[in-house]
């Protein structure tokens, strides 16, 4: 698992040595990448269920202004601090329950989510971003799942936008209209 470019193009990132942290696939990081590359510099990122880190930090190297990284294991919080070290970028690590941090952020301009697939959490954290409407107008949601978990219909002026299969993983592209 590798940066893929920017400023730490090339650094290899830590893993977990247990599986209870699901690394987003190079192939599936690479295609959301595709999907946000004009719209990362200068934002701000929310990478919610962060695991690794790798999202975010291949957001940082692509020159997104701040990303914050949440995730409620001790252990993915000392693999992203590790990784940002590493890659030497800086970023807010926050051990907390997605859902309970979604109640008292910011406003984010991408969010990033990847919460454990068969939990139900999606649309949990995607009724709660609206409800607390933490993503900025024209903002981007992009939501990784396994390829048979739909997302339900969102409230405008969120939307549910392209969906990408990669096997048996599935990315859609949420928003909010600007």
């Amino acid at each position: 698992m590798r940066v893929i470019t920017g400023k730490a193009r090339g650094r290899r990132l830590n893993e977990p040595k247990n599986m209870d942290i699901r690394p987003t696939t190079d192939k599936v990081k690479e295609s959301i990448f595709n999907i946000v590359q004009f719209d990362i510099e200068g934002r701000r990122v929310l990478d919610l269920f962060a695991g690794t880190g790798q999202l975010g930090i291949e957001a940082l190297s692509r020159g997104a202004r701040s990303v914050t990284f949440v995730d409620e294991s001790s252990e993915a919080a000392r693999i992203v601090r590790s990784n940002l070290e590493h890659c030497d970028l800086t970023g807010e690590v926050v051990r907390d329950d997605a859902v309970a941090f979604l109640g008292r952020c910011g406003k984010y301009d991408i969010i990033f989510l990847d919460p454990p697939y068969k939990s139900g959490l999606m649309d949990t954290v995607l009724r709660k971003i609206i409800q607390f409407d933490i993503l900025s107008d024209g903002g981007i949601i992009i939501c990784e799942t396994d390829s048979e978990t739909g997302i339900s219909p969102l409230k405008e002026p969120y939307f549910i936008g392209r969906e990408y299969k990669y096997g048996k993983v599935k990315l859609t592209v949420c928003g909010k209209k600007a």
